[in-house]
């Protein structure tokens, strides 16, 4: 049988408010009076309802995760698996409870979902429209973008420095000797996979190879697409005399290096292979594969914790949060 604050408080013999206040422990009471009032809570064995809580409070305890992806896979991606698995973890710890959407359309329809249900605050995660943002903001419901990027001044991202971890990656096989380069980059739409290359490119010209790399562009950023494009373009990449492999992620790399090895091309012995992210697949594979590591552990504790702040309506907080890039350096190279 459920009970309500009105029985609890008539058994205890105090009004409405002073049980309310001592079950909240909002307020002053008593030591006797808690007394009296918890032991009725303890016997009934009552727990506050959670609507009831969020309408005194005016907050739900609850926040949304949107995951704004037009490709397969989403939640099981080697990186976005990684950073919802933070998220969900810095929120338990937070107490928050979090509803989880993906939205492969990019429409207002996860948005409209999230505000039926109360959240008190959304994290929006990967590319989205300025439509969306626009929409949020109509509500006032604190939000923040995670591994994206706006023109919007108001908005807080976090992001983790691409552009710097190509470079990184560039500089590091330029000291390993390597003077001809093959690339895969993924979707240039997307925003990791344009800065990873412009970096990489960046930190080519500062040694003066920039012409000595070859770019193949590819629509999607998977394992299936980073073996079809190696494939794809064998012929040239035999003839290119190319030492050095570099892809804007892991999945590429470890597709391509599958047709390197099927072709008895010896890794690193004659080609280096790197990768971007760090996914686990990276460290598993064999030779295990050298990569940037993407820190999706601190961004996913940080968006949590900047999204309680935005909620308890603290100022001052920064609008760009950005993790610099760390070389793995493991057999591939």
């Amino acid at each position: 049988m459920s009970h309500n604050i009105k029985e609890i408080a008539l058994l205890a013999g105090v009004s409405k408010s002073t049980a309310s206040r001592v079950i909240s422990g909002k307020g002053y009471a008593s030591a006797e009076v808690r007394e009296r009032v918890l032991s009725v809570v303890e016997r009934l064995q009552y727990k506050p309802n959670a609507v009831a809580r969020a309408m005194v409070a005016k907050r739900t305890h609850d926040i949304g995760v949107i995951v704004f992806r037009d490709r397969q896979p989403i939640v099981s991606h080697p990186l976005y698996g990684k950073l919802i698995d933070a998220i969900l973890m810095a929120a338990e710890a937070r107490g928050y409870s979090v509803f989880l959407k993906t939205d492969q359309e990019m429409s207002l329809r996860s948005t409209d979902y999230m505000l039926e249900r109360r959240v008190d605050g959304l994290i929006l995660i990967s590319r989205l429209r300025k439509n969306v943002i626009d929409y949020v903001k109509k509500f006032n419901l604190p939000y923040l973008m995670v591994n994206g990027s706006t023109d919007d001044p108001d908005v807080i991202h976090l992001v983790s420095n691409d552009e710097e971890g190509g470079e990184r990656a560039a500089a590091y096989l330029h000291g390993r000797g390597h003077r001809k380069f093959f690339v895969i980059a993924g979707p240039q739409e997307h925003r990791s996979h344009n800065l990873r290359l412009t970096g990489f490119r960046r930190g080519l010209d500062r040694f003066g190879q920039i012409e000595a790399a070859e770019v193949v562009y590819s629509s999607e950023s998977d394992f299936e697409y980073g073996s079809r494009l190696m494939s794809a373009h064998w012929e040239a990449f035999a003839r290119g005399g190319y030492t050095a492999l570099f892809t804007t992620n892991d999945m590429l790399a470890l597709g391509a290096m599958k047709v390197l090895q099927a072709r008895a091309v010896a890794v690193p012995g004659q080609v280096a292979v790197m990768g971007f992210d760090n996914v686990a697949y990276a460290g598993m594979h064999t030779p295990s594969l050298t990569t940037v590591r993407v820190d999706t552990d601190s961004m996913g504790r940080d968006a949590v914790d900047m999204l309680d702040r935005l909620i308890r309506q603290e100022e001052d907080l920064p609008k760009l949060i950005e993790y610099a890039s760390e070389l793995i350096v493991r057999e591939s190279t």
